[in-house]
């Protein structure tokens, strides 16, 4: 028998959004993980807000909100609260009964803006770290460094001379310019959009663009990123960042660190000697000697980690298709910065919940 379109809604609904999401949606490891997070960071939040005046957004709900835009790719927060409206699984992973309203996407904003101030994230991600070392993921001995690049949310007619005013735009919204015959360098030139962002070249023949460099720190056995750091894209930012991630590894042992023939300078080498660390830098013998001898080359732990080092571009890749940061929306190292750490935090989360689902 045929059902009838009916077309007037029901005014009440009795099932609650706790029964609505699956029992074995993959949200809800997530969840458990992050809320047992955010429990451990309530005296942070405390520190950040006043005691007095009206009560802002939760800053727990903020970041899972914010934890579901990474993992979705929702492109920019109004689209975000839109989501929040109508997404019920949305709701009920922020915290939001059926009935309750959704902040405006400008004050949304605004109050991510205090979480930045607080360093929210760098500490975030430290405590995602603490739950994968709680389930025996995380590993001190063997690890991964590399970068990549972020494009800026600058294009390249914002990058204008330091020194001189440039006349009116014929445009306003899309205006000429005319570069040619004009060398244009980060010492004279910076962006106007963003002047934390750098002219970088990926590769000969490539066309240059103005980028951040995000560099991660991988553990070899698991994948997890443990550490993350974002600086303005120059020809030794990657060395000099994994400099400071490998100076933060806790313990006193000997570790390893695997990386590309980006990293096979003399200098470098030695400095990762005098932290205690061997490096397993692939050798770059183009034109030249490498900094890398027999005496690493001939370990078997040398191939190991030369195969193992790959793995990090499954972190990259997933920031870049997913995490939202294949060009940035945001400008200025430190907002950059923050989306960063956070987004590998996040990863963190969703490789704790699938090595836990192929361990039980």
């Amino acid at each position: 028998m045929r059902g009838d379109d009916r077309q007037q809604a029901g005014m009440w609904s009795y099932l609650p959004l706790e029964q609505r999401v699956p029992p074995d949606h993959p949200l809800r490891p997530i969840r458990g993980m992050v809320d047992g997070v955010l429990a451990e960071l309530s005296p942070e939040f405390g520190q950040l807000y006043s005691r007095v005046g009206r009560p802002s957004i939760a800053p727990e709900k903020l970041l899972r909100a914010l934890l579901l835009q990474v993992l979705y790719t929702v492109r920019s927060e109004r689209l975000l609260m839109e989501q929040l409206h109508y997404n019920l699984l949305f709701r009920w992973f922020v915290g939001l009964e059926m009935d309750d309203p959704v902040w405006d996407a400008t004050v949304f904003t605004k109050n991510r803006e205090r979480l930045l101030a607080g360093d929210v994230a760098r500490v975030f991600f430290d405590r995602v770290l603490a739950q994968a070392r709680g389930r025996g993921f995380l590993s001190d001995e063997h690890f991964t460094v590399d970068g990549t690049l972020i494009e800026a949310w600058a294009s390249l007619k914002s990058f204008q001379r330091k020194d001189a005013s440039p006349p009116p735009p014929d445009d306003p919204g899309n205006p000429t310019v005319n570069f040619h015959g004009e060398r244009r360098t980060n010492a004279t030139h910076a962006s106007t959009t963003d002047a934390e962002a750098q002219l970088f070249r990926k590769g000969k023949g490539q066309e240059a663009k103005l980028y951040y460099h995000g560099h991660v720190l991988m553990e070899n056995r698991h994948g997890l990123a443990v550490d993350g750091e974002l600086t303005p894209a120059t020809g030794v930012a990657e060395r000099t960042a994994a400099r400071t991630m490998l100076a933060r590894i806790r313990g006193t042992g000997r570790v390893t660190v695997g990386a590309d023939k980006g990293y096979d300078t003399a200098d470098f080498v030695a400095d990762l000697r005098r932290l205690q660390v061997t490096p397993h830098v692939a050798q770059n013998t183009s034109n030249r000697s490498s900094a890398i001898d027999t005496r690493t080359t001939r370990h078997a732990g040398y191939l190991v980690s030369q195969q193992k080092r790959k793995r990090i571009e499954e972190i990259f890749g997933w920031l870049k298709t997913v995490g939202l940061l294949r060009k940035t929306r945001h400008r200025g190292t430190a907002r950059v910065g923050w989306m960063f750490v956070f987004g590998l935090a996040v990863y963190n989360l969703v490789r704790i919940r699938n090595l836990t689902e192929q361990t039980v």
